[in-house]
């Protein structure tokens, strides 16, 4: 009976509290609300009275719509939210629904969601960075390449004009001179290629800008070198450097006598200049005209010319009337003319050592003539130049002919002597070095050959021969110096 009673209070206090609750909900609803909405706020009575306005905004509930005015709207709603709970596309944004599901929750419980809602709707501003001009695809990135490019094509057009500039010229001067040459010379052209001598006709190249013609089988002649040193106008750099330093073709000729047709002596005509640099760089002139160039004022030449020469009948013969003509009408043309029996070429340099024999000399004519334009030259300037090849016939006649006195010859011999002498005094601490060392290569030599002897008995008797020399040429010494005592006495 005891825990009968005990169940049945327990049952009579809920069916006292039942009509009281049915009762509340029947005043604060309307008999045709949704169930399902009412338990969206079942927890709204146990919220604090005193909370934020705010807050209270932002956690209530959306607004109901009445079911029994409208029927129809409903019908449509039931049907929007079965939509949403299917998980289809509903009427509102994600956004939107973001708001209203963190707009639930007690934000005292979950702290932090009104930070999030903040910086939900918080978007981070859209920043535009220019690209650098380095990486831009433009023509001013490519600046390196475009002037490497023009730089490359203005130097391979420059190379095509300059190298037919260049052979224009030369075909230019050797179509005015060919005529004359043919006449004194028999062999016009050779370009040394065939053993047996051949007559081209035409100039041979060496490079873009330098042009060889070798003429031979002339009377007192060996041969004639002609030498055509144009300006390198086909070098881009170089015309740029001659803006600034202007220069002019030339125009190089060597002939070459023989022995017996040209005297002793040493005669250079020329611009001061160029006589001021030929006694310091040739060989002959600093040894045969050890003078200051003289002025050729007394023979009628220009002021702008000077001469070098070994003595004064040298010059009065070789400046007659018509060398004179020759040369005062052409001085602008003229850089040098250079007669010598003693050409060696240029002087040797301290670095690379003092010969021990005297250089190989040959008797030869050098004339150096300058092209009219100072670069700026044309076919024309080029034909001018043949009065002065019809010096160059002269001149090798008139050495011909010229013969000095029995003094000037004595003269030309005395300094000839003089200048052996002084290179054998200088030369003469370098042969006995040399002796020296070829005394030691010998000595050094023989010893080995000595040590490579198997047979012990032939290696001594080498030795003992190698000694016996040895004492001889210390007695033969000690009997010179005897002998010189005795005299001395």
């Amino acid at each position: 009976m005891r825990s009968l009673h005990l169940l049945l209070v327990p049952a009579l206090l809920l069916v006292l509290v039942f009509p009281v609750t049915r009762g509340r909900y029947n005043d604060d609803f309307d008999d045709g609300e949704d169930l399902a909405d009412f338990d969206d706020n079942d927890f709204a009575e146990f919220e604090d009275n005193n909370e934020d306005p705010v807050a209270e905004a932002e956690t209530a509930p959306p607004p109901r719509v009445s079911h029994s005015s409208q029927p129809e709207e409903e019908e449509d709603e039931d049907e929007a939210t079965v939509e949403l709970e299917d998980g289809q596309d509903g009427f509102e944004d994600s956004e939107t629904q973001d708001q209203d599901m963190y707009s639930k929750y007690d934000q005292e419980e979950f702290e932090g969601i009104g930070d999030m809602e903040k910086t939900s709707h918080m978007k981070d501003p859209l920043i535009i960075h220019t690209v650098p001009a380095h990486l831009q695809n433009s023509w001013e990135s490519y600046y390196m390449e475009i002037l490497m490019v023009t730089g490359l094509l203005a130097y391979i057009m420059n190379y095509i004009i300059g190298k037919n500039k260049n052979s224009r010229l030369a075909h230019a001067w050797f179509n005015s001179h060919k005529e004359l040459l043919e006449s004194n010379f028999a062999l016009v052209g050779d370009d040394g290629t065939s053993k047996e001598a051949v007559s081209t006709g035409k100039l041979n190249q060496e490079n873009e800008h330098i042009y060889n013609l070798w003429c031979s089988g002339r009377v007192c002649c060996e041969g004639m070198l002609i030498q055509l040193k144009f300006l390198k106008r086909q070098d881009l750099l170089n015309v740029l450097a001659r803006m600034m330093r202007p220069a002019c073709d030339q125009v190089q000729i060597k002939v070459t006598l023989n022995d017996e047709d040209m005297d002793t002596f040493v005669f250079a005509v020329g611009t001061k200049k160029a006589m001021a640099r030929l006694q310091k760089e040739m060989q002959d002139l600093s040894e045969f005209c050890g003078d200051k160039p003289k002025s050729g004022a007394k023979y009628g030449l220009p002021e702008s010319l000077a001469i070098l020469s070994e003595m004064g009948e040298v010059t009065d013969g070789v400046m007659d009337n018509k060398m004179v003509h020759y040369i005062t009408n052409h001085a602008d043309k003229i850089e040098s003319i250079h007669f010598s029996d003693q050409f060696s070429g240029p002087k040797v340099m301290q670095e690379e050592g003092q010969p021990l024999k005297l250089p190989e000399t040959k008797k030869t004519l050098l004339f150096t003539f300058n092209v009219p334009g100072m670069g700026n030259t044309s076919p024309r300037d080029m034909d001018s130049l043949l009065p002065l090849m019809n010096m160059v016939i002269y001149s090798i006649d008139k050495v011909k002919k010229l013969r000095l006195n029995r003094e000037g010859k004595q003269k030309a011999d005395k300094n000839r002597a003089r200048v052996e002498e002084n290179f054998l005094k200088q030369t003469h601490a370098q042969r006995q070095e040399a002796a020296q060392t070829r005394r030691e290569e010998k000595k050094r030599a023989e010893k080995e050959r000595i040590m490579n002897e198997e047979d012990p008995e032939r290696q001594r008797r080498l030795e003992e021969a190698a000694q016996r020399r040895e004492q001889k040429k210390i007695e033969k010494k000690q009997m010179k110096m005897k002998q010189i005592k005795v005299k001395a006495m």
